[in-house]
């Protein structure tokens, strides 16, 4: 985490706040690694403490970060960004969004849909958790294309 701010900061023509480094870490790591709230305020905090950034304020409660002198120095000498050394294969990125996307889905329909939608999505629900897992109980054929649908 702390490599991370330290390089957004440092590539960042601006200061920055917590949920645009959420935001800007979630897109360069092709959405595979979306840092919690939790995980990064208290890596600011930690940060700001050991003198390499600055608070300068900000507008509607958004506390602005940018590096010090000291954090453009530690920044220099990072090496790779993290989100560079992230080795996962396109298909775990893949499966990583679509499940976030069934999720705000499911939020939807936990929110407005009518009691005999929210009945048909658990049904369908289960029906899908059912076949994953004959998915996984099958053979591997290695002569099958990785590519089918």
């Amino acid at each position: 985490m702390r490599a991370a701010i330290l390089t957004l900061l440092a590539e960042a023509d601006e200061p920055m706040h917590g949920y645009e480094m959420i935001s800007e870490i979630a897109e360069r790591s092709g959405g595979f690694w979306k840092p919690s709230p939790g995980s990064i305020y208290p890596t600011l905090q930690l940060l700001n403490d050991e003198g390499l950034i600055e608070d300068v304020g900000g507008k509607g409660g958004k506390r602005l970060f940018r590096l010090t002198d000291e954090g453009k120095e530690a920044a220099e000498n990072l090496g790779a960004p993290p989100w560079e050394q992230i080795d996962v294969e396109p298909t775990e990125v893949e499966l990583h969004q679509a499940a976030a996307a069934l999720r705000g889905a499911l939020m939807q329909v936990a929110t407005v849909g009518s009691p005999a939608q929210r009945k048909k999505a658990v049904a369908m629900i289960n029906q899908l958790r059912k076949a994953l897992y004959g998915m996984l109980g099958e053979i591997d054929d290695p002569d099958e294309s990785d590519d089918e649908d």
